[in-house]
């Protein structure tokens, strides 16, 4: 029974996904008409400038949100877990974690209307795009980092940084040495749910990219009011292809020796 609900569960999530992925290896210029194999929607992506330049911007834009809300996240756990009761304390954690529960229509309202009063104050950004989205998608991906973060650092043995700090190590050197590589797991799983939330994310980006920074999902919710097109499909088959071939390489990596 368990094996029939988990292909049932399995079944109903996938398909969906493998079937858009058949529709783009036929020959139809139908999104979803099986016309015949063909290849012809993987050299037509090839060639679309605009849908490969919102590709590549979104994979920059995803990278470098990451890595920014991965530092930031870092910071935001390290407060909460190690520095104890202060002073708005509650206010603080409160603050930290609300992008986890407030829909993101109100996310990217608030966000546009930041960036126009300071645009207003100080005149920058000059205008909405690549660095507004950039910012957007960190404050949004920082909060999911500080929830992981926190959790491990809450987690570690403090005899272990203690034994450092008694064998005369500085407390960077601490952090360095011990404290680090022990959290660096749980950084990567922030960084890469940052990653993956800036990739696929179609409501910040609508609110804070302007007409020359738009985004790969911004790109093909547009094209939904036109009709999507074969290259779209084709596009979702790179990207899984990309995908699979990530985690089947870490999936040997963590197999037992021998």
């Amino acid at each position: 029974m368990k094996r029939i609900v988990l292909v049932l569960g399995l079944g109903f999530l996938w398909a969906p996904v493998l079937l858009l992925a058949g529709y783009a290896f036929s020959d139809s210029r139908v999104p979803f008409e099986w016309g015949g194999f063909s290849l012809r929607w993987f050299a037509a992506l090839a060639r679309n400038e605009r849908m490969v330049e919102a590709a590549w911007l979104s994979l920059r834009i995803a990278a470098a949100s990451a890595s920014l809300a991965t530092l930031l996240g870092l910071a935001l756990g390290w407060v909460l877990a190690r520095h104890g009761p202060f002073a708005g304390r509650s206010i603080f954690g409160v603050l930290a974690g609300a992008p986890l529960v407030l829909p993101e229509v109100v996310t990217g309202l608030a966000l546009l209307l930041f960036f126009v009063g300071l645009q207003a104050l100080t005149g920058w950004p000059e205008q909405r795009g690549a660095v507004t989205v950039w910012l957007a998608h960190s404050s949004l991906g920082m909060a999911y980092v500080a929830v992981l973060a926190q959790a491990r650092l809450a987690a570690l043995d403090p005899v272990l940084e203690e034994a450092a700090a008694d064998l005369g190590a500085t407390p960077w050197a601490v952090f360095r040495t011990v404290t680090l590589p022990l959290i660096l797991p749980s950084l990567g799983a922030g960084w890469l749910l940052a990653f993956t939330l800036s990739l696929d994310d179609v409501v910040l980006a609508s609110f804070v990219s302007g007409p020359g920074a738009t985004t790969l999902p911004v790109y093909l919710f547009s094209q939904l009011r036109l009709g999507m097109t074969p290259e779209a499909n084709a596009l979702a088959v790179v990207f899984l292809a990309v995908a699979g071939g990530i985690s089947t390489i870490a999936w040997v990596l963590r197999r037992p020796a021998g």
